[in-house]
């Protein structure tokens, strides 16, 4: 157990490993130019050398990125709140939020930027816009999923609608709430590398585009590295709070 336990731990690592030699293999076997698909090793030469440029355009990044997710998680989990406790709330909202998600986030750019400028507000807005409907479907289905059975005991108990959605209901939407925002999180960066890229001056979206215009391929994936690298850190810091405070809805996995 306990070796399986050492292999699971390390397995992304050897993987991401295993995928790094192979990548740096085929380019260098096939003599794959850096301008058409760059190796690892030029990248990370590149990463080197632009280490202070990438990691001012980074941070802009991540702090924008923090924002519109702050503000999606303030957003979602009221909506969900709201929609998940009533059944007409449910019916009348849930279709219509469904709908606006399938719209393409990109395509509210150029309006953001109508309405607020170039600047940090487009990629605000954008990373909010993309990544608060997870939160809210996540918030509203453990609610909305709530035993009736349950519920109906808890009737009798004396409880009332309110007593059964803060006591009961939010405590189950926890595990939802918590794999919610490991979707969000991800999606997030993509909505402010997409604002980036049309309108901002700075970030990691503008530095693809202006390494792609500087035809310097190593130092566009570099940049795209920096925002998986975030994305993942991100993700496994809620992966580590998500043990740490839903542990009873893991017994299972803990057992194993």
């Amino acid at each position: 157990m306990k070796n399986t336990k050492q292999i699971e731990r390390w397995s992304p690592w050897l993987l991401l490993v295993a995928v790094l030699l192979l990548w740096q293999i085929v380019c260098a076997g096939f003599e794959v130019s850096d301008f058409i698909f760059p190796s690892p090793w030029r990248i990370w030469t590149q990463f080197w050398e632009y280490k202070e440029i990438i990691a001012g355009h980074a941070w802009r990044t991540f702090w924008v990125t923090m924002a519109g997710f702050g503000l999606a998680i303030v957003v979602g989990v009221l909506m969900g709140f709201v929609i998940g406790s009533s059944r007409i709330a449910y019916a009348a909202i849930y279709p219509l939020m469904t709908a606006f998600n399938a719209l393409p986030k990109a395509a509210f750019v150029p309006i953001l930027v109508v309405w607020f400028g170039i600047g940090v507000g487009p990629a605000i807005l954008t990373a909010f816009l993309i990544s608060f409907f997870p939160i809210m479907v996540n918030i509203a289905t453990g609610l909305a999923t709530l035993e009736p059975e349950l519920e109906d005991v808890l009737r009798v108990l004396g409880a009332k609608r309110w007593d059964v959605l803060m006591k009961i209901g939010l405590p189950r939407s926890m595990p939802y709430f918590f794999g919610s925002l490991k979707v969000a999180i991800t999606l997030a960066f993509v909505g402010t590398t997409v604002s980036e890229m049309t309108a901002a001056n700075e970030g990691i979206g503008y530095l693809l585009i202006s390494a792609g215009s500087a035809m310097q391929m190593g130092l566009a994936f570099a940049g795209l590295m920096v925002v998986g690298a975030m994305a993942m850190l991100m993700y496994e810091l809620f992966s580590v709070i998500e043990k740490h405070t839903t542990g009873w809805a893991h017994r299972g996995s803990q057992n194993q």
